[in-house]
């Protein structure tokens, strides 16, 4: 049956939405697999199904480019909360996904702030294969390792200029430390509150942006006392601002933009 979407991007982290409320959820893997094939299907990053939903606006559900399904994209959902905003008219809404509720709102800019909820630092959170400090772990660089109901590993170095992002990211990604693979994050920090973020990303390679590993970024960073409380992640794409107190949950704020819509078969 045909499928109608809407394809999107925040600072060139492309996904897909389709509006599944009122009817079944039409994605498979096999689905999400072909809609993303950038040669023979949509391409994007991620894609996010909306689907009714009892106790938030509307639930959503998300997939990676290769059919792999994950708990949550800040792109993704900045993306949807923009969609059901400007239907309904409204500053603020909450989308139930994997990761809990997540209230969403659209700032004096016009951009999207969305609650990403509190990071997980337990290497059975993340996961991990064994256990492990997590804010320091045993490979070359020592990266830190976080979830944002993703798994996160961030290299912070002095110069992302030297870094191989493909072939350390890849290496990562498939580490036998990590059993769900893990995005990887390579930071180099400009001051306190600015940095320079590069992104391996888990199912997707080197993106442009993604708010999950922004977020995740800027935490390590935070939680390692290198960085402040409020920090611009600028990405190959764009900025995105991340604010973390260190205590209560992850505020992720940047724009979305719509590229084209169109239909499927």
């Amino acid at each position: 049956m045909p499928l109608n979407f809407q394809k999107m991007h925040a600072n060139g982290d492309d996904f897909v939405i389709v509006d599944s409320r009122n009817a079944a959820n039409p994605i498979t893997s096999a689905v999400a697999r072909r809609m993303g094939d950038r040669s023979r299907g949509i391409g994007f990053n991620q894609l996010a199904v909306l689907l009714d939903c009892d106790d938030a606006d509307a639930r959503v559900l998300f997939w990676n480019a290769d059919g792999t399904a994950l708990d949550v994209c800040g792109s993704a959902t900045r993306g949807a909360a923009d969609v059901l905003m400007r239907e309904s008219n409204v500053t603020s809404i909450t989308l139930r996904t994997n990761r809990g509720l997540l209230t969403c709102e659209r700032t004096a800019t016009g951009e999207i702030s969305v609650d990403m909820g509190q990071p997980l630092f337990g290497w059975r959170d993340i996961p991990l294969a064994r256990e492990l400090d997590t804010a320091v772990l045993p490979l070359a660089g020592g990266p830190a390792a976080c979830s944002m109901g993703n798994p996160h590993c961030t290299y912070f170095v002095d110069n992302l200029a030297t870094m191989d992002i493909a072939a350390i990211g890849a290496a990562i990604e498939t580490n036998e430390l990590f059993p769900l693979k893990t995005n990887v994050h390579f930071v180099q920090i400009l001051k306190r509150n600015h940095i320079r973020l590069r992104i391996w990303e888990r199912g997707a390679g080197i993106a442009l942006g993604s708010g999950s590993c922004s977020c995740g970024a800027a935490v390590n960073g935070i939680r390692r006392g290198l960085l402040d409380s409020c920090v611009e992640v600028e990405c190959d794409g764009g900025s995105v601002t991340v604010r973390w107190d260190g205590v209560g949950p992850v505020f992720l704020s940047g724009p979305v933009e719509m590229s084209f819509c169109g239909r499927v078969t």
